[in-house]
């Protein structure tokens, strides 16, 4: 059920996050258990009560560091089944997944204008994109890389079509990580071994243990709708419609998500990680309100037959926008790596012209080149 064994160590045991009031909690002298999975049977499904209205006070910050066991698998979290024979044969049979020559043509138009990071105070934010899912944060006077990937090359994909957007000298003191899921182009280990091992890294549920074999000392695992705290800076780990794998054996063995970061002043950036569209972003967004800047990924969504239920495309990613309350959004997750069908251009062209047609200020579009910068002070 669990994946520590029984220890006489006092540990924190807590109910689940989406019901339980911030304060519940007990210590005991056996091992650490999330009573969600006690009650019932680890591949059972989740009661959907658990994570809709009326919701209960966002969840108190847990403690840095706190180790905890979890359910052998987090499959009751899938808000779509994963790939069946049928599927898997449709595919084997049409194996459209690169673009073809005239999709890959517009690479030299791909936007990337490398520059420098923006000097910020602690009442400032700062996003940078350095491609794909990786942004340099500023936040709260913190500087927090979310999935970074510096690799020019992930495991069974195409190198990187443009540069980093930002040298990996360039960058200030990292003071926190966080990672959405698992998969290769989220979670880099040579990107990774570049950083101190007492960096503070905050992971979705199950993955800790991933990081301690690499010597991380300062590992935070949240469970969907609990929150840590860096330096006054809160971290939400939320809903996302994906699902994680990295090895043949590890299927849904760790949680996946985004992270709402939230400054000492109340602003907040929410960063998706890798998402399909879905129920989850007004739910975050009713949790969360008043969300200044969403990260949203908008590429590798063709064909969507196969797609559709973990990645959005542009159109659905300005719905997000819409669905989360955001007054900003970023596209990500696209000009980076040539992981599906659709032209590598087009992302950006359908999504100028859904946020247009949604009647959004051109302004509150930040579709940064790779290696673009913004800042958003407090009176923005």
């Amino acid at each position: 059920m669990t994946q520590q064994s029984e220890s006489t160590t006092t540990r924190t045991t807590t109910t689940h996050p989406a019901t339980a009031h911030p304060a519940t909690t007990r210590t005991t002298a056996t091992r650490t258990t999330d009573p969600s999975t006690t009650a019932r049977d680890a591949d059972a499904p989740a009661d959907p009560s658990a994570f809709a209205p009326p919701y209960p006070p966002l969840a108190a910050p847990r403690p840095l560091g706190e180790l905890r066991a979890w359910p052998r698998t987090f499959h009751d979290r899938l808000t779509a089944p994963l790939p069946g024979i049928r599927t898997l044969a449709r595919f084997a049979r049409e194996g459209a997944v690169r673009p073809g020559r005239e999709g890959l043509a517009d690479i030299p138009r791909l936007p990337f204008e490398p520059g420098t990071l923006p000097r910020v105070d602690a009442r400032t934010i700062a996003v940078s994109w350095a491609g794909h899912a990786s942004w340099v944060v500023r936040i709260g006077g913190l500087t927090v890389l979310t999935d970074p990937v510096w690799s020019r090359r992930i495991l069974g994909t195409p190198a990187r079509i443009t540069p980093v957007g930002f040298a990996w000298s360039a960058l200030p003191r990292v003071d926190a990580v966080v990672i959405s899921h698992n998969h290769y182009d989220h979670l880099d280990a040579p990107t990774l071994r570049r950083l101190p091992r007492d960096t503070p890294v905050f992971a979705p549920a199950g993955l800790a243990s991933w990081f301690r074999r690499r010597r991380f000392t300062r590992v935070t695992e949240l469970d969907w709708w609990e929150a840590a705290e860096l330096s006054g800076v809160r971290f939400d780990f939320v809903p996302a419609h994906h699902w994680s794998k990295r090895t043949l054996v590890d299927t849904c063995r760790s949680l996946w998500g985004g992270w709402v970061l939230t400054a000492p002043d109340g602003q907040r950036v929410y960063f998706a990680g890798d998402t399909g569209y879905g129920h989850w972003f007004t739910r975050i967004g009713e949790r969360y309100p008043g969300i200044d800047l969403a990260l949203l990924p908008i590429g590798a969504y063709d064909p969507r037959w196969w797609l559709s239920d973990v990645h959005c495309d542009p159109e659905e990613a300005v719905r997000a926008a819409q669905d989360l309350g955001a007054r900003r959004m970023a596209p990500m997750h696209w000009a980076t790596f040539v992981l599906s069908a659709e032209p590598v251009l087009e992302p950006l062209t359908r999504v100028r012209a859904a946020w247009e047609k949604a009647g959004r200020d051109r302004e509150d579009l930040w579709d940064l080149p790779v290696g673009g910068s913004r800042v958003l002070d407090n009176a923005g």
